[in-house]
């Protein structure tokens, strides 16, 4: 039998302002349809599905790592997703969530103190806590539809998980470990785990992480088992990470990121026997090469994508709407590749970035899980 597979079919474009002066995107995938006659396994229920009837295997991963959203931010009006429409705010007041953009000019705390103040024990309401009166609905919103109409489609059209926790309850440089080590430490750090974003003495604000960081950048660590702080060294770790498993079964793998050397998003700098080995030729730049190797027919059998601040979801100063472009882009892309027939993309977000989110998280210790954030998952 023939069964028809739903293609995302997205224009999304932007002019070159409204991109920060980077690439604009405006993929069209046409529609595919493709022909299976593959029997379902032995003894699987008459409702097993045209799932069982794909005969290809997977044989391309490709995990996209976006910027600091919650599934209450992004996927109101989903169908029977755990989507809230209001909040409680410090004072134990019921607000409605409202339409703030993507591009929002403010970024929320969303360290890991943040965390233990918005989860207040689990009753989720400290997320306006130490804000002015003015500034304390800036957490409770959620995205205008016009900017996130590409995620809404990808979670319609394909599969949506509204129960996917952050690995970890911190920012951006530990969130970039888990996802290639599963942890943000090593050996030689157990029990502690990263916290925070790495600092330095002598520079205000937000250090980059990763072995190619400044000499003097520190990272703070937590006792994941007692919940004190432990030490707070240079920000390179050696732990067995996702490449190593894909190096000893010959599988090829690309991390793309937006430049080379340290980076809060530079999961692979970070990790020392990559950074200084020859695995680290794996690591590409800048961050659209990956449509380029897609065209191409180069891409790897496992590709982590990471974005450009002016595609990444992360709101501040430098914020834009262009994170949903850029993603259905690299959908798109594959959509309307060879390597469809054979692919799963697996989209999320690195953390909540102080954006509310109405489910508690379910703590295992001092640092983990952290909140939900939305994970979409586009495959055949």
């Amino acid at each position: 039998m023939k069964l028809p597979f739903p293609v995302l079919c997205v224009a999304v474009a932007c002019c070159s302002s409204a991109c920060g002066g980077r690439q604009a995107f405006a993929p069209v995938v046409p529609a595919a349809n493709t022909a299976s006659n593959a029997a379902a396994p032995a003894g699987a229920p008459a409702t097993y599905g045209a799932l069982a009837r794909v005969p290809t295997p997977i044989k391309h991963v490709i995990i996209i790592f976006q910027e600091n959203r919650t599934p209450d931010y992004l996927f109101q009006g989903v169908p029977d997703a755990d989507i809230a429409k209001t909040a409680i705010d410090s004072k134990g007041e019921t607000v409605p969530l409202r339409p703030i953009s993507l591009a929002a000019g403010y970024d929320l705390d969303h360290s890991h103190a943040a965390f233990v103040q918005d989860y207040d024990l689990g009753k989720m309401d400290g997320f306006d806590r130490g804000l002015s009166g003015r500034h304390h609905l800036r957490p409770f919103g959620y995205a205008p539809m016009s900017e996130v109409k590409p995620y809404y489609e990808m979670a319609t059209q394909y599969a949506f998980a509204d129960h996917m926790f952050q690995s970890n309850q911190g920012p951006s440089f530990p969130a970039h470990m888990y996802i290639i080590a599963g942890r943000a430490t090593d050996e030689v750090l157990l029990p502690n785990i990263v916290e925070d974003n790495p600092k330095h003495k002598g520079h205000k604000g937000v250090q980059q992480g990763g072995c190619d960081s400044s000499p003097g950048t520190t990272v703070p660590t937590i006792n994941a088992e007692t919940g004190k702080h432990g030490p707070s060294p240079f920000p390179c770790f050696d732990p067995a990470v996702l490449s190593d498993f894909l190096d000893a079964k010959k599988l090829t793998w690309r991390y793309y990121q937006t430049h080379r050397g340290a980076g809060l998003w530079h999961g692979y700098d970070a990790i020392k026997h990559v950074r200084y080995g020859k695995d680290y030729e794996n690591v590409v730049s800048p961050s659209e090469s990956v449509l380029t190797d897609i065209a191409h027919h180069r891409l790897a059998n496992v590709t982590w994508v990471t974005p450009a601040d002016a595609w990444s979801d992360h709101a501040g100063k430098r914020s834009t709407t262009q994170g949903p472009a850029w993603v259905a882009a690299i959908v798109n892309a594959i959509g309307k590749s060879p390597y469809w027939k054979d692919s799963a993309i697996f989209i999320t977000w690195d953390d909540w970035g102080g954006w509310y989110d109405h489910e508690p998280a379910p703590i295992q210790n001092y640092y983990e899980l952290g909140f939900r954030v939305p994970l979409v998952v586009v495959s055949p």
